[in-house]
């Protein structure tokens, strides 16, 4: 995990003011003729639409696609004007959920509450902004955990989360671990590298930014991903959410964001290194050897095998769902293809 940088990254709206080139006084007291009118009219900027978007950490790896659509005029190529803001304590959800925000960035286990009616939240998935869970545990070469079994004894830095245990617990287990020989610490790790250097054994990660800040600074590590463990596990994560009302409301808008974001992820993937730039320029204290190498690792993760950037897989999505019903893990199920949508995404 990073320490949250707080930024706002806000467009301004361009305004401009139609001037008239000298003229006599005569002339100018004459009425504008009607071709003159209406071409004052097509001269004038449009006003552009303004969409607020939060994210749900640091600007990432994750986020890239975002921030190229911003820099390359993506967003104003569709008349939006995006804000781009930190989330706020209780996360992005939360804001996008009461409106203040039309757009954020969530992960499809953090939204089950939120697809429940006791604890519901008005708010939909519209992409997938990366294809498949790239998270998983990461532990120092030297500690000898090749699968999840070798948890065994180890001390893993645990967020103290009912869903995130379980998850270890099935992945230990269907490896023939264990789980209650897993020493779990308390811990919101800031920093993997250093934390690894301590009594933590074992941290979970997402590989494109913490993985790959551990081999940039030199540590011998073996990583194993969830989804590689149990296909139901391979959940979306993490996704781009929007406001029910917002998409109710303004259907259009919210395509011609979604065809800027895609026109976004689309350049990341072809151009990883440019794209690598842009997103050092958002976050300038962002360590650049670490984005350009997580920037190269996901270029072909964003949309991996499937036609059309951003689609969400009916099957997965309620795969998982339905394993953290059986779990107990929620009181109520999650109807089959509930909280997601893909009539939004650019064909």
């Amino acid at each position: 995990m990073k320490k949250i940088f707080a930024a706002v990254l806000a467009a301004a709206v361009a305004v401009s003011a139609a001037g008239c080139s000298p003229a006599t006084p005569a002339a100018s007291s004459a009425a504008p003729s009607k071709a003159e009118a209406s071409s004052a009219a097509q001269s004038a900027p449009a006003e552009k639409e303004t969409v607020n978007f939060v994210l749900d950490w640091t600007p990432n790896t994750n986020h890239t696609g975002i921030y190229v659509a911003q820099d390359q005029g993506y967003f104003a190529d569709e008349g939006l004007t995006v804000n781009i803001v930190q989330p706020p304590e209780d996360g992005a959800t939360a804001l996008v959920g009461s409106g203040k925000a039309d757009f954020g960035i969530d992960f499809q286990d953090s939204l089950a509450p939120a697809f429940n009616t006791a604890t519901a939240v008005p708010v939909t998935a519209v992409a997938a902004l990366i294809q498949h869970n790239t998270s998983g545990i990461i532990t120092l070469k030297s500690k000898g955990v090749t699968s999840p079994k070798k948890l065994e004894g180890k001390t893993y830095a645990t967020w103290d989360l009912p869903v995130e245990k379980a998850i270890m617990k099935h992945v230990m287990e269907a490896d023939g671990g264990d789980f209650s020989k897993l020493k779990m610490v308390p811990s919101t790790v800031q920093d993997v590298v250093a934390a690894l250097k301590t009594n933590i054994d074992a941290v979970w990660i997402f590989y494109a930014q913490e993985g790959i800040a551990a081999k940039v600074k030199g540590l011998e590590t073996n990583y194993f991903e969830f989804k590689d463990i149990d296909s139901v596990f391979d959940y979306y994560t993490p996704v781009l959410i929007a406001n029910n009302d917002y998409l109710k409301n303004k259907p259009e808008t919210a395509k011609k964001f979604l065809s800027a974001v895609k026109k976004g992820y689309e350049y990341a993937i072809a151009h990883p290194e440019d794209a690598a730039k842009i997103l050092c320029k958002a976050d300038p204290a962002m360590d650049k050897d670490i984005a350009l190498q997580g920037q190269l690792w996901l270029a072909d993760k964003y949309k991996a095998e499937v036609p059309r950037w951003g689609y969400i897989d009916q099957k997965r999505w309620d795969a998982f769902y339905q394993w953290l019903y059986d779990q107990k893990l929620i009181d109520e199920k999650i109807p089959a293809g509930a909280g997601f949508s893909n009539d939004y995404l650019p064909q």
